[in-house]
Order: C-alpha cells, then sequence, then structure tokens
C-alpha cells in the first residue's frame, strides 16, 4: 500500500472518517537534555491532515458533514485508531465521533 501512497494528501478519507497525524512530543527538555524515544510521552493532541465529506441521514438522505477539518487540532482518544504509514511518517484514520474534542487557540 505505502508504494501507491506518495504523501498523505493524496489519501482522501470516505464518509465521516478523519485522518490525523499525532503531535510529536518534545526530544529534549527546556534545559537542552535529550529524552530518548522510548521515554517520550504519547500525546493525545494530533493536527487533521484530512476529513472525509460527512455521513448520509438514512431518514432524510442528507449529509451530515464532518466536525473537523483540514488542519484543526483535535484531542483523540486513549486507544483506538487505524495506523497508516506513508513513507516515514505514521498518520492515523478514526471515525469523527471517535474524536473527543476540537482545540481552539484563543
Amino acid at each position: 500500500m505505502s508504494s501507491i501512497l506518495k504523501s498523505a494528501k493524496s489519501l482522501k478519507p470516505l464518509f465521516d472518517r478523519v485522518l490525523v497525524q499525532r503531535v510529536k512530543p518534545a526530544s529534549k527538555t527546556a534545559s537542552g537534555i535529550y529524552i530518548p524515544e522510548k521515554n517520550q510521552e504519547k500525546l493525545n493532541q494530533a493536527t487533521v491532515i484530512a476529513a472525509g465529506p460527512g455521513i448520509t441521514n438514512t431518514t432524510t438522505g442528507q449529509i451530515i458533514p464532518t466536525s473537523v477539518k483540514e488542519g484543526d487540532k483535535v484531542l483523540l482518544p486513549s486507544f483506538g485508531g487505524n495506523p497508516v504509514k506513508i513513507g516515514d511518517e505514521e498518520y492515523l484514520l478514526y471515525t469523527d465521533k471517535e474524536i473527543l474534542a476540537k482545540i481552539e487557540d484563543n
């Protein structure tokens, strides 16, 4: 599959699925000490790379759009998501309802 995918932009989620990339944890402390990769905290924050158009309401036939869009910062559950590897980068596919919250900058 990775030979077909050249970049994350070439992957278009279907229905109410959302492609996200986790925020990378800090690799060194404020004082400049490097943190080994196995000791780095796995953050539950991510950036939305792409979002599907939404799902169809079975009674009205109207499309219910996803609640997030490309570029949004979101809060993810501790577990779940389907991993997608493109090159050296890892992404996750979630359904819209699995995403816990949208993070807004104030």
